[in-house]
């Protein structure tokens, strides 16, 4: 298999890791994985640079403020550049079809400006701005779908995933205080008996290691079929093509 050049157009920086399993498996088999993140404050983006370097990815911040997301000219243009410079074989980035459900701010924004700066990276769209040639639609896959048609067995990179999700602190305080605030206290003890509730970034810690593990548990050892431990779910979009049905 050749060496493949992998783009994460992660809306926030927490989607670094949690593609942090076929990014880092991509670097391991001499692959090249970089992520380009549209929202992410700057206190938190050493944060977001320290873990992806546990993952061995490359990473940068479009710098696109909250709540001003929008696919106008400009916006398209960026991102186009982007796809252009670092010329993929394959693309990660969100859902359609959980975005335009999802109450995060600018997802649906977000996701527009995506597709439209796919498509017109492969066409002769503001080719004179940087000098650099059209780059053709690549393989895209959406990451945590609705509607996953395939998994990444990650439990050789588990570890890795596991240290680089710890080194984001601020998502780890933010995930605390909107689960205290949802849930009752009895029921996060009953999840996390061991008393960490009152050190909001421990609990957000707790919080994600079991969450984490639920999801890539769901989609890995108890999915139909799976031959993997742990897995990160995906969706390809189009068709995948055989010369010979697989096993």
């Amino acid at each position: 298999m050749a060496e493949l050049t992998i783009l994460l157009f992660a809306t926030f920086g927490l989607e670094v890791v949690e593609c942090g399993g076929a990014l880092a498996k991509n670097v391991q088999r001499g692959g090249r994985s970089h992520a380009a993140v549209l929202l992410c404050r700057e206190e938190m983006r050493p944060q977001v640079r320290e873990a992806a370097g546990i993952l061995g990815v490359e990473v940068e911040f479009l710098g696109f403020g909250y709540g001003e997301v929008t696919p106008d000219v400009t916006s398209k243009k960026r991102l186009v550049e982007v796809i252009r410079r670092v010329r993929p074989d394959i693309i990660i980035t969100q859902d359609p079809e959980h975005s335009f459900t999802d109450l995060d701010p600018d997802r649906r924004q977000a996701m527009v400006l995506y597709l439209e700066a796919i498509a017109l990276a492969s066409r002769d769209f503001a080719t004179e701005e940087k000098g650099l040639p059209p780059h053709p639609i690549p393989t895209i896959y959406y990451m945590m779908p609705s509607r996953p048609n395939c998994v990444v067995d990650i439990t050789p990179v588990w570890e890795l995933k596991r240290r680089a999700m710890e080194k984001l602190e601020a998502q780890m305080r933010f995930t605390s205080s909107v689960f205290k605030g949802r849930f009752p206290r009895e029921a996060l003890q009953t999840l996390l008996p061991g008393g960490v509730l009152a050190d909001d970034l421990e609990l957000g810690r707790e919080l994600h290691r079991e969450m984490d593990k639920a999801l890539c548990l769901y989609h890995g050892l108890l999915g139909h079929g799976s031959r993997a431990v742990f897995a990160e779910p995906y969706r390809r979009e189009g068709y995948f093509n055989f010369d010979y049905l697989p096993l």
